[in-house]
């Protein structure tokens, strides 16, 4: 089980109120109110099904994401380019997992209205994410 909630404070319940995370010995878990009744959820079950979200995401787009990663560097190169390939091949859900997700991203993705919504049983129902602008 995971020792931090990964997206503490962007997951919500059905009601759409935001859910809060508690940690039980080493785990952590995402606690629903259910009329009162405190409902623990493994946070590593939401967080994998978010993760495995953004993965197929990220590898339906693969050209768009090198693309726009040589951007941001200001690099143009094949070796560079061979690189980032390399790593977007070599994503491993577990490290993102055991790494997690610093306070600073996570309140920027709030803000710019990225939303987790879970049923009483830790599906994602819904996730509401910051779309890129379309260029005119």
């Amino acid at each position: 089980m995971a020792r931090q909630a990964m997206f503490a404070g962007l997951v919500y319940d059905e009601n759409e109120r935001v859910v809060e995370t508690a940690v039980i010995g080493p785990d952590a878990f995402y606690v629903i109110d259910d009329d009162g009744f405190k409902r623990h959820i493994d946070s590593e079950e939401v967080d994998r099904q978010v993760l495995g979200f953004f993965l197929a995401q990220l590898e339906d787009n693969k050209e768009l994401a090198v693309e726009q990663m040589l951007n941001m560097m200001g690099k143009d190169d094949l070796f560079t380019k061979a690189a980032i390939d390399a790593s977007l091949r070599n994503v491993n859900m577990d490290e993102i997992i055991a790494q997690g997700v610093p306070e600073q991203a996570r309140n920027m993705l709030g803000m710019l209205g990225f939303r987790i919504t879970i049923n009483l049983h830790g599906e994602v129902i819904k996730l509401d994410q910051p779309t890129i602008p379309d260029e005119e």
